[in-house]
């Protein structure tokens, strides 16, 4: 291929479209000519001066890049030619897709404005039938009125009527929007299968449709149509009427919120803070206010206080006045009390025909029992049987406080004891009628008549001293007495004519409470008006909890116990204290609220048992501290009512100068905690019926904490005691062994002044202290420096004898004073 001015050209890739081809003429590199199907693109070589047609690239080695050879700027030269054609024909691309979009653009836009355009239309036709039935209505009512205008004279009569039709008027207006909203509504414009992501986007809300308010444009709600037609109707009657202010009844607990008092008045936050500013409160609407203060803000607002408190959520569960018709005739609760190994649990083992005391530790009773028992002629009783030693005083008064009857057992060999009268005074307080049970009358020396005769000390008369307490003479062993005993407390509890209403929500005492392994939080409890069923929600106490189970004393599962059944209650969230009241509620907020609000109150009752309040209080207290001595332990015992006797007991121990401080009571086993706790604190940890997990074992023989187990009471005590007898400082006590009389004073070198003495009393002793007396006034205090017998030093001096004594650094002595000798010795105290 050669060109018009007659220069040699080379060809690369032949002619077709496409391809590149460079000139050369005379041994120089023109420019570079890339031909493609639409039109012809000169490319620049780099290095060539530029000009209109292109660059021109010469072939000067000179200008070229050091070591590029002719065959490699023949191959950038393409690859650059190359590139040049694909942005051409990518830019053609992209003007070909705007053009499609354009268009596509033009074409949807002219159907949203079809489907206007019809909507409209559709309005308007809609709009002009409205306005024909309306126009029709008008028609129709003036025909109505003017026939019924001769026969109305009242002019108020015509007002109302008038009123009346211009409500009908103001109701289509507002069913009107309501028509033409149904309307468009029925029909819907449906896409076409197939079609797009912005074709099914045609018919949502548009900025250009919210502009113009088209039909996704907002509409009046219909409280707000009915407030503007009362807002017209009004002022056609003559003006606006101001509302009639609402008086309310606020409550107004002990702390209230500026907001939620705000809230309760239904008047707005910023009036309620300006009414505080006017009373000199600057307070904002986050702010905390006093009950006086919101009462004051009240009243000023008219509106009505009603003071409440936190206790108020208690109300739910007060006594509720039963109707005479719902009462029902209940079985008596008898509690049983008396001292120590009187024989109350072999009493109650005759009765039920069990033995329970083969079981006890120690063979006394530590624990309170609750079991009911079916006699012979069919009548139920239930039975309390309480502890009689001296450190179950609370399990007794508890026992007292919850019963109808009380049987005192008193042993007819031992008579009245200090527990016996203890009980005495618990039946007097709690105001229950009292059978005595004089037991053991099968012994030989069994005295029931001295046992009556101590009786009358304590004003208990009974009938066989012309009294009116019950007296009964039985055995437990033999069952002497028995049958007459029970019949004395059936006709008691017939003369008391016991009822409760059994379809009531139960309420009850918890008689005791412990830490089962298996089963969680138990309580025992009796039953003492209404029903207690299982899966009611109850609170006791500042525990709370849903009846999962109930168990009987005899250890079967029951659905429901009735007034004066004893039953154990399973599915407390954490255990009571002996005691408490149960209560069944009727939700679980409820419960929750109550158990919350008591739990507060005790805690906050606890912080203020012992506070000091003043500097002086504080000062004194931390010296009393200082001076005495504690003895730290921790307990954990079987059932809450042996702690609370444990604890009771721990803190009689000690005097001014050592005292116990239990730093944990609980009920349950001894966990790992409690060794931690003990670690701590440097206290030994005592269970009582208890013992410690595996890990808490590991701990203590770890840590060296010491655990200590006991099954019964006396011996714990008697421990505690020595232990805190430990920590008294031995006792000094001065014993006086002799006395001398100085005769004569001599002063010898190297020594000083040495009294020349004769022992008048007792001995006198070189080791020993003493003192100088002069006219029966106390000089001197202190020890002797020699005690010669003679020229020899002896230890000791016999009475009628003569020594010589000098004092350790003192020489004021005089012929006529008195010397008494005397040791001290240390005396071991204990508690």
């Amino acid at each position: 291929m050669s060109d018009n001015d007659g220069k040699k050209t080379l060809g690369l890739g032949g002619s077709r479209p496409g391809n590149v081809k460079q000139s050369f003429s005379h041994g120089r590199t023109k420019n570079v000519v890339v031909e493609t199907k639409r039109k012809r693109v000169v490319v620049p070589k780099p290095g060539a001066p530029k000009s209109t047609t292109g660059t021109v690239i010469t072939g000067d080695p000179s200008k070229r890049p050091a070591g590029i050879s002719d065959a490699e700027l023949e191959r950038r030269m393409k690859a650059l030619a190359m590139s040049k054609v694909r942005e051409t024909e990518e830019a053609e691309k992209r003007q070909a897709e705007e053009r499609e979009r354009a268009e596509e653009r033009e074409r949807r836009k002219a159907e949203i404005e079809a489907k206007e355009r019809e909507d409209r239309e559709r309005e308007d036709a809609l709009k002009a039938k409205a306005d024909e039935e309306e126009a029709k209505r008008k028609r129709a009512e003036e025909t109505a009125r003017r026939a019924a205008a001769p026969a109305v004279s009242d002019p108020a009569a015509v007002q109302v009527a008038e009123e009346d039709r211009g409500g009908a008027r103001s109701g289509a207006a507002l069913r009107k929007p309501d028509r033409e909203r149904d309307a468009r509504a029925e029909k819907v414009v449906k896409p076409k299968a197939g079609a797009d992501d912005d074709r099914r986007r045609a018919g949502k809300l548009t900025l250009n449709d919210a502009l113009t308010g088209g039909e996704g444009g907002r509409q009046r709600s219909m409280a707000a149509m009915k407030r503007k037609q009362e807002r017209a109707r009004q002022k056609a009657m003559g003006g606006m009427a101001e509302r009639e202010k609402v008086m309310r009844d606020v409550q107004i607990p002990e702390a209230i919120v500026v907001s939620e008092l705000a809230n309760r008045m239904a008047e707005r936050v910023a009036d309620v803070v300006k009414a505080l500013m006017k009373n000199g409160i600057m307070a904002t609407q986050n702010q905390t206010l006093d009950a006086d203060t919101a009462e004051l803000i009240v009243e000023e607002f008219g509106h009505r206080v009603v003071r409440v408190s936190d206790a108020d959520v208690e109300q739910v569960i007060d006594a509720i006045k039963d109707k005479p018709s719902d009462l029902r005739s209940r079985p008596p609760i008898i509690t049983v009390m008396g001292h120590v190994d009187h024989g109350k649990t072999s009493l109650l083992d005759a009765i039920r025909k069990t033995k329970v005391v083969a079981g006890e530790a120690g063979g006394i009773t530590q624990h309170i029992g609750a079991y009911q028992v079916t006699t012979e002629n069919g009548s139920v009783l239930t039975f309390l049987d309480t502890p009689g030693h001296a450190a179950f005083t609370s399990m007794r008064s508890r026992g007292a406080q919850v019963t109808d009857i009380v049987v005192l057992v008193v042993a007819a060999d031992d008579a009245v004891m200090p527990q016996t009268v203890e009980a005495i005074n618990h039946a007097k307080a709690a105001k229950v009628p009292m059978i005595v049970a004089i037991n053991k009358i099968d012994k030989y020396e069994a005295n029931p008549d001295k046992v009556r005769t101590d009786l009358l000390q304590h004003s208990v008369i009974v009938e066989k001293m012309s009294g009116d307490v019950l007296d009964v003479e039985v055995s437990a062993v033999t069952g002497q007495g028995l049958d007459e005993l029970l019949e004395n407390i059936a006709l008691q509890a017939e003369l008391l004519d016991l009822k409760a209403n059994p379809e009531r929500a139960a309420s009850g005492a918890v008689i005791e409470a412990q830490l089962d392994v298996g089963r969680g939080p138990v309580a025992t409890v009796l039953v003492q008006n209404g029903t207690l069923r299982q899966g009611d929600i109850f609170v006791v106490g500042e525990q709370w909890g849903k009846v999962r189970a109930l168990i009987d004393d005899k250890g079967e599962r029951i659905k429901e116990a009735g007034p004066s059944v004893p039953v154990e209650v399973l599915g407390l969230n954490g255990t009571p204290e002996a005691g408490d009241v149960l209560n069944v509620v009727e939700t679980e907020a409820q419960a929750r609220e109550i158990a919350t609000y008591r739990e507060k109150a005790a805690k906050e009752k606890r912080a203020a048992v012992g506070a000091a309040t003043t500097l002086d209080q504080l000062m004194a207290k931390a010296k009393a501290d200082q001076n005495v001595a504690e003895l730290p332990i921790l307990v954990k015992a079987d059932v809450q009512g042996s702690a609370e006797a444990i604890v009771q007991a721990m803190e009689k121990i000690g005097n001014d100068e050592v005292r116990v401080r239990v730093l944990h009571s609980g009920v349950g086993a001894i966990t790992e905690t409690d060794v931690g706790l003990a670690e701590a604190s440097g206290a030994p940890v005592f269970g009582f019926n208890v013992r410690a997990n595996a890990s808490a074992r590991n701990t203590a023989n770890q840590k060296g904490v010491e655990i200590r187990y006991y099954s019964v009471i006396y011996d714990l005590v008697d421990d505690v005691k020595k232990a805190a007898s430990g920590l008294l400082s031995n006792e000094i006590k001065e014993k006086f062994i002799g006395y001398a009389n100085i005769k004569e004073v001599f002063k010898v070198s190297n020594i000083g002044k040495v009294a020349g003495c004769l022992v008048t009393e007792g001995v006198a002793r070189k080791s020993a202290g003493v003192r100088l007396l002069r006219d029966n006034v106390v000089v001197h205090e202190g020890t002797l420096k020699t005690l010669k017998r003679f020229k020899d030093d002896v230890s000791e001096v016999q009475s009628g004898q003569e020594c010589g004594m000098a004092f350790d650094n003192y020489d004021d002595i005089r012929p006529g004073d008195v010397i008494e000798i005397f040791e001290r010795e240390e005396v071991v105290r204990s508690l």
